[in-house]
């Protein structure tokens, strides 16, 4: 088995790269999709309350996905702290499901020849790299991912936001674990690249 973190900036392309991946046969872990299952966990939703206030729970008790990310995405240090709390919370559920999920791919059969890509907006960040045989960094011009963050429809202060989620704790990784892939261009100059670093992956 091998295990592929995709790194990048928001917006410089990296569920497209996921995505690509997939098309060849990887098995791609969502972060994102696992991190809103674990916000439906009873005892996730008790603490995420009790933290923030029941404001934070819907009539159905769900979290209210976008005033939390009001109160953990902004440029004050109280902001900073609730992101920190949240990830408290929210990282080790996620954490413990990849792993169990890796650990479950291992174990079959036909794991020695399985790829699987971990999509983790924040995974240097955040220690994930540890779980990874390879790194793959997924780059951007700035005009174009500037481009793309315009057409998501965040304020510039929800823009600046992530961007400083990414330059906190941000380190590069060994060069000898890494890879780029550029994903400035169209989906089938990225589509070739992603062909090649797939070629060079050892297969049994």
């Amino acid at each position: 088995m091998i295990v592929i973190g995709i790194v990048g900036r928001i917006a410089a392309g990296k569920s497209t790269v996921a995505r690509l991946l997939a098309d060849r046969g990887a098995e791609v872990l969502d972060a994102d999709q696992i991190a809103h299952a674990v916000l439906d966990e009873p005892e996730v939703r008790r603490k995420i309350a009790g933290e923030f206030g029941s404001n934070l729970l819907d009539a159905n008790t769900r979290v209210r996905r976008s005033v939390l990310a009001d109160l953990v995405f902004g440029p004050t240090e109280s902001h900073q702290a609730a992101l920190d709390t949240l990830e408290a919370i929210v990282h080790p559920q996620v954490r413990q499901r990849i792993e169990a999920r890796l650990a479950a791919i291992r174990d079959a059969e036909e794991g020695g020849d399985a790829v699987v890509v971990l999509d983790v907006p924040l995974l240097i960040q955040a220690g994930w790299d540890d779980l990874c045989d390879r790194l793959l960094l997924v780059e951007c011009e700035e005009q174009e991912r500037q481009r793309r963050l315009a057409a998501r429809g965040w304020s510039v202060q929800q823009q600046a936001a992530r961007e400083r989620a990414w330059n906190r704790h941000y380190s590069p990784p060994a060069p000898e674990k890494m890879v780029c892939v550029d994903a400035s261009a169209g989906e089938a100059y990225t589509r070739d690249q992603v062909g090649r670093f797939w070629n060079t992956l050892p297969r049994t």
